[in-house]
């Protein structure tokens, strides 16, 4: 693991003020930096639709092809000391998944047509965007923000996080490359060099919206900035199984999202909620896809390695193998073993287990009772952690999952797939591809749905007339209505 001095993920933003002032070099780098951001933004905001189509396909494959993104993905996880490369190296197809959702929507001139209404929008770019890079996304983020800005013509000043700056780093320069190359200004990507808590900050301030992806300090004092803002809210994936459930395709769901990228994502299932008769059987379908069920001993062992004595986590097992995971809690597993799962003790403060673990350490829960009363203990689960982010559901029962959907607090919900590598969009379901997910005011975000190519756009409504759309008081009010009310004491 990088120095322990290094802020961890999101702690960038941790604290309104900064704890260094900027120095001279970096006052001197953000001035230059805003300042080239606006001459360039001054060039891309009148290209047509055709020319920034082409620049995202430009940029995009730059990171995306197999060569780059492998460099990059080895250099992030000897950088920063996470992730798992061959976990990683498969999100080279989120920036395919972006790149098509990009391509297939409208952003300049006409955007949407509405005849029946007498409405027709145009895009218009939102200017200078300030987005925050986190440490275990420090390739994947940078590309994904900038083919939906540079699709919307924005430009993006990047601040990358101190641990994975040098790949981020690398990562602009390859976008910026592409777009030289194109007879575009590479100043539409710009990433600062002398990143810091005060430097993110000041980028924040000055831009005109900011896309924070990180922890939780990061995306609060995005909102402090006084610049418009999308961020996250707190991840605690939780997969919900009911009687209806195929256990086998169930595990291997749980597996896949537990075991990408170490667990590092707030998106890898955190806690598995079962039937308490079918809680044997879920626990042995995990240890055949590859989990290894701690003993409670062990259990007490990894509590004490992954959270202090106030209930922090510690930074040393984020995001780390689970044979590494298990030596910090002074045992030994199996080679072939891909996550660790521990029992259960409990929902609430004071359990640890049930809250968002950030590696290959998955909980498992059994609930008593029916249906309902498992989504009863699901809704205080997320009153813990998580709430507002996703959640997934294992069934068959179409009545179920209605359920399930409406009376759960979260803004997606994956039904039979494996949670984080689903929820921010794949191509086996309709989410809109991303590497943000605004998790509503549940979480504290301004959004509730995936950050994509529409929050990257001003528009203008334009509006024409239509024929009178004016219904009746009687149609409008229904029972309430009463006439002789609204006739009683008008003048004659």
């Amino acid at each position: 693991m990088p120095p322990s001095d290094q802020p961890e993920d999101g702690e960038v933003m941790a604290t309104t003020a900064p704890s260094r002032p900027l120095s001279p070099e970096q006052q001197s780098e953000l001035g230059d930096v805003f300042a080239r951001a606006q001459a360039a933004l001054e060039v891309i905001e009148i290209y047509d639709q055709e020319r920034v189509d082409r620049l995202i396909q430009a940029i995009a494959w730059a990171v995306a092809n197999r060569a780059s993104f492998e460099r990059l993905v080895r250099m992030g996880i000897e950088e920063s000391g996470l992730g798992d490369h061959d976990s990683r190296m498969n999100k080279r197809m989120k920036i395919r998944g972006v790149l098509r959702d990009a391509l297939r929507s409208p952003s300049v001139g006409v955007i949407e047509t509405d005849a029946a209404r007498g409405l027709v929008k145009y895009g218009k770019p939102v200017g200078i965007i300030g987005c925050v890079v986190p440490t275990t996304n420090p390739d994947l983020t940078p590309a994904g923000n900038a083919i939906y800005a540079v699709k919307a013509r924005n430009v993006v000043v990047f601040s990358p996080h101190p641990r994975s700056r040098e790949t981020t780093f690398e990562t602009v320069r390859l976008m910026r490359e592409a777009l030289e190359a194109e007879g575009a200004p590479p100043d539409i990507l710009q990433c600062i060099t002398r990143p810091s808590l005060a430097a993110s900050q000041e980028v924040m301030r000055r831009s005109d919206l900011v896309i924070a992806t990180g922890g939780q300090g990061l995306v609060r004092a995005a909102y402090r900035s006084g610049t418009p803002a999308y961020g996250v809210g707190a991840g605690n994936a939780t997969e919900f199984v009911d009687e209806t459930a195929d256990l086998q395709e169930t595990a291997r769901n749980c597996m896949l999202s537990k075991t990408s990228d170490f667990g590092s994502g707030c998106s890898a299932d955190g806690n598995v909620l079962v039937p308490a008769a079918r809680y044997r059987e879920m626990l042995d379908e995990l240890e055949n896809v590859g989990g290894y069920l701690a003993s409670a001993d062990e259990r007490a062992a990894l509590q004490r390695a992954m959270w202090d004595e106030d209930g922090q986590r510690l930074p040393g097992t984020v995001a780390i193998a689970p044979q590494a995971l298990a030596r910090a809690a002074d045992f030994e597993i199996d080679a072939d073993r891909r996550f660790v799962v521990v029992e259960g003790d409990g929902i609430g403060e004071d359990h640890q287990f049930c809250k968002e673990k950030l590696t290959t350490l998955m909980t498992v829960h059994a609930y008593e009772g029916d249906f309902e009363d498992g989504v009863e203990l699901a809704k205080h689960l997320y009153e813990i952690g998580g709430k507002g982010h996703s959640c997934g559901i294992a069934s068959t029962d179409d009545a179920h999952i209605d359920y399930f959907a409406r009376h759960m607090p979260v803004s997606r919900i994956m039904v039979r797939q494996p949670n984080s590598k689903a929820n921010a969009g794949s191509f086996t379901n309709g989410m809109p591809m991303t590497s943000s997910m605004g998790c509503g005011t549940w979480g504290g975000n301004i959004t509730s749905e995936n950050v994509s190519l529409r929050h990257y756009l001003n528009t203008t409504w334009v509006s024409r007339t239509i024929a009178e759309d004016r219904p009746t008081d009687a149609e409008l009010f229904g029972d309430f209505y009463d006439a002789e009310l609204e006739t009683a004491g008008a003048v004659p």
